[in-house]
C-alpha cells in the first residue's frame, strides 16, 4: 500500500486501471499503488495572462488588446477529464471573444466601451469555463493599444478640443465685458447725473486730480 497527503487547497482525482475511482479530499490516504494513477488539482485562484494580439475594428483600424484572467477550478474531475489542457482552451477562447467584441464596433465605440468589456467577456466565457470545471472569477482588460500614427491623431484631436474650449471661454468673457460696457453706456445716457456723481466720487479719492472745464476758450498769451 502507498500513502498520499492531500493539502487543504487541492483535490486528488484517482483512477484505477484507467477508470475514474473518485476524488480524494484533504488529509492522508492509503491506496493500492499498482494500477492506480493520481492527478493533483490545485483549487487556488490563478492568473492567466492573455497576451496582446492585433485586431481589426469594424472600421478596419488596428488595435492591440491584452487581458488577464483570474480563474479557479470548481470541478476537479471535469478539469482533469474534459480537456487535455483546459487552461489553454480557456486562453484561446478568451482571445476569440476579445476579437469578436472588437470586430463588431468602430474604434471610437471600442474605446468608449472598454469599461464594459470585462463583464461582457466574463459572461461569454462562463459556459466554456464550466465545461472544463473552471469558474472565471475576474477578467481585466490590461491594455488597449493603438498604433503610433493613431495615438498622434488622438493626441492632436484632444489638443484641438482643449484649444477650442479655451477660445470659447475667451470669447464668452469678451462678450460679457462688451455687454457690461453697453449696459453702462445706456445707463449713463438715460441718467446723466450718474456721470457727475461718479466724477465726484473719483475726486474724493486720495491722489486724484480733477480738471473742470468751464466751456470758455483759453485766453491768448500776451506778446
Amino acid at each position: 500500500m502507498a500513502k498520499v497527503t492531500v493539502m487543504e487547497y487541492e483535490r486528488v482525482v484517482r483512477f484505477v486501471h484507467g477508470r475514474l475511482a473518485g476524488v480524494l479530499e484533504p488529509g492522508r490516504h492509503r491506496y493500492q499503488r499498482r494500477g492506480t494513477r493520481l492527478e493533483r488539482v490545485d483549487l487556488r485562484p490563478r492568473l492567466v495572462p492573455v497576451n496582446g494580439q492585433e485586431m481589426l475594428t469594424a472600421d478596419r483600424l488596428v488595435v492591440k488588446v491584452s487581458a488577464t484572467l483570474r480563474i479557479a477550478v470548481t470541478d476537479p474531475v471535469l478539469f482533469v477529464t474534459a480537456a487535455q489542457d483546459p487552461v489553454q482552451e480557456l486562453y484561446l477562447r478568451t482571445q476569440v471573444e476579445l476579437r469578436a467584441a472588437v470586430a463588431e464596433a468602430d474604434l471610437e465605440s471600442v474605446i468608449a466601451a472598454r469599461p464594459q468589456l470585462p463583464a461582457r467577456l466574463t459572461a461569454a466565457l462562463a459556459p466554456a469555463a464550466r465545461d472544463v470545471g473552471v469558474d472565471v472569477l475576474e477578467l481585466t482588460v490590461r491594455d488597449l493599444m493603438l498604433p503610433a500614427d493613431l495615438r498622434r491623431a488622438y493626441a492632436d484631436t484632444a489638443l484641438a478640443k482643449e484649444r477650442g474650449r479655451a477660445e470659447l471661454e475667451r470669447a464668452r468673457g469678451e462678450a460679457a465685458a462688451l455687454r457690461s460696457l453697453a449696459n453702462t453706456a445706456k445707463l449713463l445716457e438715460d441718467h446723466p447725473a450718474l456721470l457727475r456723481l461718479r466724477a465726484l466720487q473719483a475726486a474724493g479719492q486720495a491722489g486724484t486730480t480733477l480738471v473742470l472745464h468751464t466751456g470758455e476758450p483759453p485766453a491768448a498769451a500776451g506778446g
